[in-house]
């Protein structure tokens, strides 16, 4: 391939244009310092007055010259080059010996006229000035004029460039997966923009403004561009930060080119992601009512009541806080249709890999369904970065394919974090497997409990050791009896600590907190308490899409408070003495797996069911130490 050069820029560094101002600026720095220092040869050698005086006393003055603040002498010499000049300053008061004294000695006397200001050097400074502001203002221009203003004002007023956004390839609703029922609430707007003449002949008016909403992650964005993509119209793509700027007006004037934009282009689709940056309730700004953020929501709306019925227009927003919107933005005529997409189930976790491995080398026994059974909570996202996860360890592998080993390591460092290298204790490693093998048996000997995946006491992330479980269903109502079991497991860790060692320890700190937030919540929310009863009596609120809680005041009387606390405090005794009893009842099974889980850090089902079924025959004899002491497990109990 040939090299094409291309035409400097004027905002081009290295363009030739570039150079002038800065050029021009020197000669004038130059120009200015010639005339403050002259450059000729000839120039008087400076003295002291005392000085100049002593050599007129002395005859060595043959001519002198006054100016107005100073004296130039020109001394007597033999020299062919000719005589030596010397120069002093005057005192500020004229000194009335001086003319005497040259006439003395008979010294030519020359007067200079003071000489008047240059007029280059008077205006210089206002020159550099200018040269200087049009030199910025050249740099903000960016060489040109767009719409109606210089060019690099234009770029700031109108931030981002207005035109729609082109894909490196087109999205369709097939590249949308798990998201069944949103994508059939908008599919009525491809054939609205597809063919809006249709739609005007009968009267019939779709609706202009969708607002999608849900967990981070679950495909907003995706969903719009396939929504592009099949009606194959223009994709006007930006976020709600993107109008806020320090200079009020700035993001106003940002929306109203955008739609004037799209409205050129109709049938269009406007995208605006992160719509609560921008569309929070009013009046809690700074600066009333006129902040830049409110004055860029105004003008957003005045935009959504501008459509007419003719305008094939469709704008379309993405946020994950509807609670925080201002409420003008959710009546009808402006975002009056919501989209909800949820976090996927199994099926349509299962799905969404689908879409994913395509192009990736996956292993013929690489069991996608076991993936999606054991990703519960996983967004479209997460999903993605668990299979380029599970690429990257197969690259370090230098391997030709993924395996399910890469891809059950992608699944540990997606939800636990990277493995980490510890200098664990052996006293530590004991009481670590000790404290999973408790969470593992409670999981295992509960009737109920969700099926066991996996136990490991390999650091990652900040856990030390972790005990998976995979629900065979998704689970949309929780019955009593199966938290009642989450309970039991969540603390058996520490009971079997505390049965197994005689001791605690502080590795139950995550487990404790999980099990007093379930058990609040099943007291405060649930009613599951019988004397207390189906009252609300929580203190904060689940966000609906970021799993966060949202505190709110308490509207209950202090007595009851501390009765929810009692029936809190009831529930997780009562879990941990059932877990304790599990664990005495199965005490040589689960020793028996503390010393599988030390020697072997890492134990799948099978491992597990080998070690926790009361069958002798698959049961090797094994000892296991108890602190500093090597037991036989026939004699621990």
């Amino acid at each position: 391939m040939g090299n094409h050069s291309t035409p400097p820029r004027p905002s081009d560094p290295q363009s030739p244009r570039w150079l002038v101002w800065p050029l021009m600026v020197g000669l004038m720095v130059f120009a200015l310092f010639s005339l403050q220092f002259p450059t000729d040869p000839s120039v008087p050698r400076v003295v002291t007055y005392s000085e100049i005086k002593d050599l007129i006393r002395q005859g060595q003055v043959t001519e002198a010259t006054l100016e107005a603040n100073a004296v130039v002498a020109v001394l007597r010499s033999s020299a062919e080059d000719g005589a030596e000049r010397v120069r002093a300053i005057t005192p500020q008061q004229a000194d009335p010996d001086l003319l005497p004294l040259l006439e003395q000695r008979g010294v030519i006397i020359t007067a200079e006229e003071p000489a008047s200001p240059s007029i280059l050097l008077s205006f210089l400074p206002w020159i550099l000035i200018l040269a200087f502001y049009l030199w910025i203002s050249r740099r903000m221009m960016g060489g040109g004029v767009s719409g109606g203003l210089p060019g690099g004002i234009g770029k700031f007023l109108g931030g981002r460039s207005s035109k729609p956004t082109k894909p490196e390839r087109k999205i369709t609703f097939a590249d949308v997966a798990g998201q069944d029922a949103a994508k059939r609430e908008v599919s009525e707007l491809v054939e609205f923009l597809r063919d809006p003449e249709r739609f005007k002949k009968v009267g019939a008016t779709v609706p202009h403004g969708v607002l999608l909403m849900g967990p981070p992650g679950t495909g907003k964005t995706l969903l719009a561009r396939a929504l592009a993509g099949e009606a194959d119209v223009p994709f006007f793509s930006t976020s709600g930060s993107e109008f806020i700027e320090v200079f009020v007006g700035v993001g106003a004037g940002r929306v109203r080119k955008m739609f004037e934009e799209a409205r050129k282009q109709a049938p269009a689709i406007i995208f605006i992601d992160e719509l609560d940056s921008i569309g929070r309730t009013r009046g809690t700004g700074l600066g009333g009512g006129h902040d830049e953020r409110e004055q860029t929501l105004n003008q957003i709306l005045a935009e959504l009541d501008g459509f007419t019925a003719r305008e094939a227009v469709v704008v379309l927003a993405a946020t994950n806080r509807p609670d925080v919107l201002d409420p003008a933005l959710l009546r009808p005529g402006r975002f009056d249709r919501h989209v909800t997409l949820s976090l996927p189930d199994k099926i349509a976790r299962r799905a969404i890999l689908d879409v994913h491995v395509k192009g990736l080398p996956l292993r013929h026994n690489a069991d996608l369904d076991q993936v999606a059974a054991g990703t519960p909570g996983f967004s479209g996202a997460d999903l993605k970065n668990l299979l380029n996860e599970a690429a990257i360890t197969a690259a370090r592998r230098s391997a030709s394919d993924i395996t399910p080993a890469d891809l059950d390591e992608a699944r540990d460092k997606v939800i636990m974090g990277t493995v980490r290298t510890l200098a664990i204790q052996p006293d530590e490693k004991h009481r670590l497997a000790v404290h999973e093998a408790g969470h593992t048996a409670a999981a295992y000997y509960s009737p109920g409990a969700d099926p066991l995946y996996k136990v490991t006491i390999i650091p990652r992330g900040h856990s030390l050791g972790s005990t998976h479980m995979l629900p065979e269903n998704e689970r949309h109502t929780l019955p009593e009896a199966y938290l009642q079991v989450q309970l039991t497991t969540y603390l058996a860790g520490r009971a079997a600590e505390k049965l197994l060692l005689g001791s605690v320890s502080s590795g139950a700190d995550d487990d404790i907190r999980r099990a007093t937030a379930l058990a609040r919540s099943m007291v405060a929310r649930w009613g599951m308490d019988p004397e207390i009863g189906p009252v609300d009596l929580r203190e904060s609120e689940d966000h609906p899409f970021l799993g966060q809680q949202i505190a709110q005041p308490r509207t209950f009387a202090d007595q009851t408070a501390a009765r929810v606390d009692q029936a809190v405090m009831d529930l997780l005794h009562a879990a941990e003495k059932q877990a304790t009893q599990l664990i005495e009842q199965h005490r040589e099974q689960v020793m028996l797996l503390v010393a599988r889980l030390e020697d072997e850090e890492a134990l799948d089902l099978d491992d597990i069911r080998s070690c926790l079924e009361p069958n002798e025959i698959i049961r090797p004899f094994v000892k296991m130490r108890k602190g500093s002491k090597t037991l036989d497990l026939d004699q621990s109990k």
